[in-house]
Parts: structure tokens; sequence; C-alpha cells
């Protein structure tokens, strides 16, 4: 995990650290991440350990019941089913909203020309969670950034989940989001949207199959 070690540092700082720790899987799922051990860890005052603490809570990538410790949200089966429906349809609906007005946002192509640029052994996914924000985030409506912003963080873990899982190739993602952005480019809204869903869709049941290996289903 990223080390910050100035007891000055603001909460922004600890907060991409204990992001970056989580996807990467060096803090497990439900494993509790208190005050004491991120204030020892970064070497930060309680206070600003709280604040990131609090911050990854409203992010979805802690849970936090009352009078326990916040935990590293734990997705299980009947979460990746809800989540990714969820997420195909607002970003479905974004995307199709790009490709009525032919207009590919320029951080997403960005995003799409760094992925395609990673080495095949290179971890893929910050590449790929900045490609969906991006199409979202660039799409007119003013409404599906909100709501795609309040699955973020739990979109997040399972992009992570997929890529560590090795159920997905850096070749194969780059490929299905060229073609995406190919369809948004050509207005083609009825296919843009089609790719869209079928892509997130796929990796839902790569990861439910996953789930269901590794849970004796």
């Amino acid at each position: 995990m990223t080390t910050v070690t100035d007891a000055t540092v603001r909460p922004d700082a600890v907060v991409a650290a204990l992001r970056s720790g989580i996807l990467a899987g060096e803090l497990a799922p439900a494993s509790a991440v208190t005050e004491a051990l991120v204030a020892t860890r970064f070497d930060v005052a309680r206070p600003t350990a709280r604040i990131a603490i609090d911050r990854l809570v409203a992010e979805g990538l802690l849970v936090r019941e009352p009078h326990h410790a916040a935990r590293v949200r734990k997705l299980e089966r009947d979460d990746i089913a809800d989540l990714f429906a969820a997420r195909a349809a607002i970003e479905t609906a974004a995307v199709e909203l790009l490709a009525a007005s032919a207009e590919v946002p320029a951080v997403a192509r960005h995003a799409h020309d760094a992925l395609g640029a990673l080495d095949p052994d290179a971890s893929y996914a910050p590449a790929d969670i900045a490609f969906h924000r991006a199409l979202v985030q660039g799409s007119p409506s003013s409404r599906l950034p909100k709501l795609h912003d309040l699955l973020m963080g739990e979109i997040e873990l399972a992009i992570a989940q997929v890529e560590a899982h090795r159920l997905r190739s850096v070749t194969e993602v780059a490929a299905e989001h060229g073609r995406i952005l190919d369809a948004v480019e050509a207005g083609d809204t009825a296919l843009a949207g089609h790719l869209t869903r079928a892509h997130i869709l796929s990796s839902r049941d790569r990861l439910l199959a996953h789930y269901d290996d590794t849970h004796g289903r």
C-alpha cells in the first residue's frame, strides 16, 4: 500500500492511499479499518484518519455498522448481480446519449489510449475505471453522473476483482472499449448501447461464475 509519512498530510492523500490498498487487495474484504490503524499506518492525526474513513464509507468502498469499526466492503453474490444490473442501466443510457450526438469525450478517449498502451501483465483496473467514469461524466445528462457516483465505490471494487482473478485480459477489455467508442463516434445509438451492456454483463457473468466456483455452488 502507498505510504504517507507526513503528519500534516491532507486527508485526500490518505484517502487515495487507502483506496489503492483496497483495490489492490492489500486490505482484504471485510477487514477492519480503524482510526488507530489508519493514523498509525500513515502517521497522521486521528481526526485526519476519521475524515479519510468517512470519505471511503461515503464512496462505498468501506461499510460501517453503528458502534462498529468500518470494514472493507465485501461483495456477495446478490450484491454483484444487483450492482452490475444497475451499472449496466446507467452506463448504457449514458453511452446512448453520447451516440445520439456522435461525440466521444476526450477523457474517455485518453483512458482508452492509456489502456491500449499497457503491457499485457500490467494492472488495467485504473484505466478501465477511468474509461467508464469518463463516458458517464461526459454524457449530456446531469443526473446519470450523480447516480453513477453513488455506485462508483462498488464498481471500482468489482472491476478490481475481475482483474485480480484474471477473468479478463487487457487486450480483451481494450478491444471492447474500442468498439464502444467506434459505435458512439458513428452515431449508432442502438449498437453503442448493446455493446456497452454486453461488455458490463460479460464481466458480471464471469465474476458470478468465479464466486460460485469458490463458494462451492
